[in-house]
C-alpha cells in the first residue's frame, strides 16, 4: 500500500508475460469498478499506464470548518492476455491498493512523487522547518492567542487525520503523527483577531494558517445599461415625459466581494507555506458572521494574486506576504 498525488501524473507499471498479445487495466476507486482499459502488447514489454488524471474526478472534498471526502482508495490492476482484447486468463498479473491525495509535487521531485514532507510516516502533512536540529524542533504552527486549531497528518497506514489543539496548548504530542508539533502563540490584537485561512496544501491535506495583521474588504461591480425611452405617447400628457424616471437604465449588476490580508511575520522558512498557499485550488477563509458577531462562516475563495516573490532575512528583513483573495460567489444571490 502507498499514497498518490493526484495533482501530478502517477504511473503503474508490469511486463507483460509470455505469449501476450494485450495488456489491461482496472480501477476499482471507492469499491466500485470505474475503469477497464485496453491495449496491443507483446511478450515482454513493459505495460505503463498513466492512472492519477482517471483517479481525480472521483474526490469530492468539502470542508465546512470540518474538512470530508478528502481521500480515496484506489485498487489498480495489471494484467496480460494472450487475446488481443484483454479476455481470457491473465498471463501476468500486479495488484496495487493506494489511497488518492489531492496533492502534488514539483519537477524536481521525478515521477511519483510522495504524498507527504521528506521523512518516513507517520509525520505532519504541513511542510517542516528545513533547519532544525532535533526532533522537537523540526514542525511548527503559528496561532493567535486563545484560538483552537487542527493539524492534519498522515499514520503508517498512509491514512490522512487530524489532531486538534485547544485555546492553551503550546505543542501537540504523543499522537499519531509521531512527532511534536510546536504551537507558537501571536498575540495580533492590535490589528483585530486576524483571519484564519484554510487551503488544500501540497500534500493533499487542509491546512489553516492565520494571516494576523490589516485586512481590506472591497466590493467590485459591473453592469450592462441601455436608453431607455420615457416618452409618453398617450392621452393629455403624450409628448411629455417624467423628470425624475430614468433615461439611462442599469440592469444585469454583478457585484464581487474582494478581501486583502497580510500575513504578519514569519520565518523564512515558512515561504514554502504561502508558496503552497497561491498554488492550492480550494481555499477558505473563516470570517465573522455578519448577522452574528459570536458566529464563524467558512467562506470559499478564490486566490487572486498571481505572483509569489519569495522574501528572505537578508533581502527584506521582516517575512511578510499580502494576498488578494476573491469570494467564490456573486455577492448579490443568483443561486437559481
Amino acid at each position: 500500500m502507498g499514497s498518490i498525488a493526484l495533482r501530478s501524473p502517477y504511473y503503474r507499471k508490469d511486463t507483460a508475460g509470455t505469449g501476450a498479445n494485450s495488456a489491461k487495466l482496472t480501477l476499482t476507486i471507492e469499491g466500485n469498478l470505474e475503469y477497464t482499459l485496453v491495449k496491443s502488447t507483446t511478450a515482454g514489454d513493459t505495460m505503463l499506464w498513466e492512472i492519477s488524471e482517471l483517479c481525480r474526478d472521483f474526490l469530492q472534498l468539502s470542508y465546512d470548518g470540518i474538512s470530508a471526502n478528502e481521500t480515496i482508495t484506489i485498487i489498480s490492476t495489471l494484467t496480460s492476455h494472450a487475446s488481443t482484447d484483454g479476455t481470457g486468463t491473465a498471463l501476468s498479473t500486479d495488484t496495487d491498493t493506494d489511497i488518492g491525495y489531492e496533492s502534488y509535487g514539483i519537477f524536481m521531485q521525478g515521477a511519483n512523487p510522495i504524498t507527504y514532507p521528506p521523512s518516513s510516516i507517520p509525520t505532519w502533512l504541513v511542510a517542516p522547518d528545513p533547519n532544525h536540529t532535533g526532533i522537537n524542533d523540526e514542525y511548527f504552527i503559528y496561532a493567535p492567542t486563545g484560538e483552537t486549531g487542527r493539524v492534519p497528518y498522515i499514520n503508517t497506514s498512509y491514512q490522512l487525520g487530524y489532531s486538534t489543539f485547544t485555546a492553551n496548548q503550546t505543542e501537540i504530542s504523543g499522537t499519531s503523527a509521531g512527532k511534536r508539533m510546536n504551537i507558537v502563540r501571536v498575540d495580533c490584537t492590535k490589528y483585530g483577531q486576524g483571519h484564519k485561512v484554510a487551503f488544500v496544501n501540497k500534500y493533499g491535506a487542509v491546512q489553516e494558517l492565520w494571516l494576523f495583521l490589516k485586512s481590506v474588504n472591497s466590493i467590485t461591480k459591473k453592469q450592462e445599461q441601455y436608453q431607455r425611452n420615457i416618452l409618453r405617447t398617450s392621452g393629455n400628457i403624450a409628448g411629455t415625459y417624467s423628470q425624475s424616471t430614468h433615461t439611462k437604465q442599469d440592469y444585469n449588476t454583478i457585484a464581487n466581494e474582494n478581501i486583502t490580508l497580510s500575513s504578519g511575520y514569519y520565518p523564512e522558512w515558512t515561504n514554502q507555506w504561502f508558496e503552497q498557499l497561491l498554488l492550492s485550488e480550494q481555499i477558505w477563509i473563516h470570517r465573522t458572521k455578519e448577522t452574528n458577531p459570536s458566529q464563524t462562516d467558512v467562506i470559499p475563495v478564490n486566490i487572486k494574486t498571481s505572483n509569489f516573490t519569495k522574501k528572505t532575512v537578508l533581502n527584506n528583513k521582516l517575512i511578510e506576504y499580502t494576498f488578494d483573495f476573491d469570494m467564490s460567489f456573486d455577492y448579490i444571490n443568483n443561486v437559481r
